[in-house]
């Protein structure tokens, strides 16, 4: 299934549809742990999880089991500087055993993929530890390469959440460098950067209990990656804070370990793992979803729910609908304001679907912007298409006028018009 196209009409109209919360559900085989950051290598994107088991896709919606890390280890993560893919794993701690002895370590490739000739491992060597006495937890580690300098946070409930800087040329820690404190009271860590603030995302509450955990993901920003990180009521990560970012939502529970998915357009999505997803027997998969700002601060969004809707430009205002001629409503305007206070009041009907199609061309049709009047030819049924794939977290969509089969259609020229039939081909999803 071609992604090129759907992304022909999402460019073309650059409008957006109001809608009900819906979780994204991913396809193939998505049972995985601790996720890393999705990453692109060699034309498909990866991420890995724990015990170093991963996960590949070409288009970000279907997955299978992907080539296993070395090094095995628990809660890795992926970035890529340069020619180089570092990964970063910990060896050890996070409780198991009753343990929180543990080292963080790095190695790289100059691919993800197996099958490459440039594929092969580099041990860089250990950039954190913890020697299990002194409350600290040496695991969870995450990455931010920002304005020339690499950052890598760690840590987990059994103490702080501490940040240390690397050299992106090797991998290793800047000479002298010392661990700081960020944050406490969460694990599994991430770090963005958006006009001019850290952001330090975390996971909070229980994990591990399926449909019982509790993780969910919150937030803090600073102006400095050391840091002090303050929440939106200005409450300190150092204390606990942290505003929400996403939480259970429908039949998924436990959502945590954040990783930022930049695609082109300027559009943001995020990957995260579910503790349990009770539509695939409790286990833990792997999800993604939208990443909406608002007021500076990182918000889950949500993909379309099934529904009929307005479509509006969020540039100015004005509704999409077929550019037909306008049809109108029986009426003698000046009942609606030379009527007498005494004459009767009754609900007048909306125009019907037979009425307004009475005028429409028989095959293609135009779409155009215009106001909104709440006609049959401006209101659009949006429904995911079974079995036809989708683009990074969510499904392709069938988007048609409510009511008929006309839809949604790039042409050769790569406009957006209507079909007379939806038949599934890629230009109409």
């Amino acid at each position: 299934m071609s992604a090129k196209r759907s992304t022909i009409i999402a460019l073309a109209l650059g409008l957006t549809a109001g809608a009900v919360p819906a979780a994204a559900q991913l396809a193939g085989d998505v049972f995985i742990h601790d996720p890393s950051t999705v990453t692109e290598s060699d034309g498909s994107y990866y991420t890995f999880g724990t015990r170093g088991g991963g996960l590949v896709s070409r288009d970000g919606w279907t997955w299978r089991s992907g080539p296993e890390r070395p090094g095995g280890g628990v809660a890795p993560d992926v970035i890529k500087i340069g020619e180089r893919y570092y990964v970063a794993y910990a060896v050890g701690g996070g409780g198991m055993s009753g343990e929180h002895a543990s080292q963080v370590k790095i190695m790289w490739t100059l691919s993800l993929d197996p099958k490459s000739p440039r594929f092969k491992y580099h041990d860089v060597g250990v950039v954190a530890s913890s020697d299990g006495v002194e409350t600290a937890d040496a695991i969870d580690p995450a990455f931010l390469y920002q304005d020339g300098r690499l950052w890598l946070t760690f840590g987990t409930y059994f103490g702080p959440i501490r940040i240390v800087e690397l050299d992106p040329k090797t991998g290793l820690r800047v000479a002298g460098n010392e661990p700081v404190d960020v944050a406490i009271d969460m694990e599994a860590t991430a770090m963005m950067f958006r006009d001019g603030w850290y952001y330090l995302l975390g996971t909070h509450g229980t994990c591990c209990d399926g449909p019982n955990s509790t993780y969910h993901i919150r937030v803090g920003r600073a102006r400095s990656p050391l840091g002090p990180y303050l929440d939106h009521m200005g409450t300190p990560l150092l204390r606990g804070g942290g505003k929400m970012v996403v939480s259970a939502r429908g039949r998924n529970f436990g959502p945590g370990h954040f990783g930022l998915i930049q695609l082109d357009g300027g559009v943001e999505k995020f990957s995260m793992h579910y503790e349990a997803d009770l539509d695939r027997s409790g286990r833990s998969v792997l999800a993604i979803a939208p990443l909406r700002w608002t007021d500076g601060w990182p918000v889950a969004g949500e993909n379309v729910v099934p529904g009929t809707y307005e479509i509006s430009s969020d540039r100015s205002g004005y509704a999409l609908g077929l550019a037909t001629d306008v049809v109108r409503v029986p009426f003698d305007p000046r009942r609606s304001f030379m009527a007498k206070p005494t004459d009767p009041v009754v609900p007048l009907p909306d125009q019907t679907l037979a009425e307004d199609s009475a005028v429409w061309p028989s095959g293609r049709i135009r779409v155009d912007l215009a106001d909104y009047m709440n006609r049959p030819h401006q209101r659009w049924t949006i429904t995911p298409v079974a079995g036809a794939g989708g683009y990074f977290g969510a499904p392709f969509y069938k988007i048609a006028i409510a009511e008929t089969n006309r839809a949604l259609a790039a042409n050769a020229r790569g406009e957006v018009e209507t079909v007379p039939a939806f038949t599934g081909a890629d230009e109409q999803l």
